[in-house]
């Protein structure tokens, strides 16, 4: 029987940089998915275009798909801690067409690609979106969902 795919996921909430593409490196992540809705960021490496070129320099690909990011409404519920909320409010979203279709684009691309990571913000997968993405794609295809965390900053 043909070993399960994994599909990783990771936040790099006060963590530095260096150590998400370390980890995401020392996990042999080929492809970084960024599902951010607005993918820039005060911390210093995250931004879209400064997060491509640290990954490039590591040899791993970046693909943006915004439209599996959370509506502004979720993201307010996700910083006011009301994590039912926030699971509600992207249950919904996750029946919009782009939010669909990004879905889909996902799926192709763990099943086409090397080991493929997801990335948002938040440190804990529990308070995330990105654990639903994950669950759906585990649904539909069967991949194996792994978490990584880096080393938080001290």
């Amino acid at each position: 029987m043909a070993k399960a795919k994994k599909l990783f996921t990771i936040g790099y909430e006060q963590t530095p940089s260096k150590a998400v593409l370390d980890e995401l490196e020392q996990a042999g992540v080929k492809l970084l998915v960024d599902v951010r809705a607005i993918a820039s960021s005060r911390r210093p490496g995250f931004s879209k275009t400064q997060l491509a070129a640290g990954l490039d320099e590591r040899g791993i690909s970046y693909v943006h798909l915004r439209g599996l990011g959370t509506p502004k409404s979720g993201r307010e519920a996700a910083r006011s801690g009301q994590y039912a909320l926030l699971h509600k409010i992207y249950s919904a979203h996750l029946k919009t067409v782009q939010a669909r279709e990004e879905l889909d684009e996902l799926s192709a691309l763990v099943k086409k690609s090397g080991p493929v990571c997801i990335l948002c913000y938040e440190r804990d997968h529990q308070h995330c979106h990105r654990r639903w993405i994950a669950e759906a794609i585990e649904e539909r295809d069967g991949v194996r969902i792994e978490n990584l965390a880096a080393p938080q900053v001290v």
